[in-house]
């Protein structure tokens, strides 16, 4: 018996050895793959970081240039229940103006005369044209939300155009 127990503790550390070498070969494998992926993600937040800068570049000369976004907006007079004129077209103007101004600080106004067929109906209204620039589509909407209670509108056509802004002043 002692010369078995003698083998069995050969073949055992014979075991613990191999064990111990396919642990060491193993480690080496897993480092360098984990390394690899790290490398990996660190490469695409570098790009995507890149992105974000060249896109952040260009909204910023696209604004050096001038790029804009102009809301035209038209807007009728007529009630949206009675089908006849809230305001006079003088008074129109003064309601919107005040309107416009509590909310960009200025304003472009054309006078229009819009017009529709229902069936054999012709309907005509008084129309103010509103340009407005150097804003965004949340304070149009703003806006119109309050020009659609004060001229008890349905809505507001609103367009939307890019466009290129220069305030010139002669090079002085």
């Amino acid at each position: 018996m002692p010369k078995n127990s003698g083998i069995i503790s050969i073949v055992i550390s014979v075991v613990a050895v191999i064990i111990s070498i396919v642990a060491l070969v193993s480690k080496p494998q897993a480092q360098p793959q984990i390394q690899e992926q790290a490398q990996i993600q660190e490469q695409v937040q570098t790009q995507e970081q890149a992105q974000i800068q060249e896109q952040a570049q260009t909204q910023t000369q696209d604004a050096a240039k001038g790029q804009d976004t102009q809301y035209v907006l038209y807007l009728g007079t007529n009630d949206k229940d009675t089908n006849e004129p809230v305001f006079s077209p003088d008074e129109a103007k003064v309601h919107a103006e005040k309107i416009l101004i509590d909310h960009f600080g200025g304003y472009t106004i054309q006078e229009a005369n819009g017009g529709w067929a229902d069936g054999d109906t012709l309907y005509q209204e008084y129309t103010l044209v509103i340009y407005l620039s150097d804003t965004t589509v949340d304070d149009v909407h703003e806006a119109c939300d309050d020009l659609i209670k004060e001229f008890n509108q349905s809505s507001i056509l609103i367009q939307a155009n890019q466009t290129t802004t220069e305030f010139y002043d002669g090079g002085n």
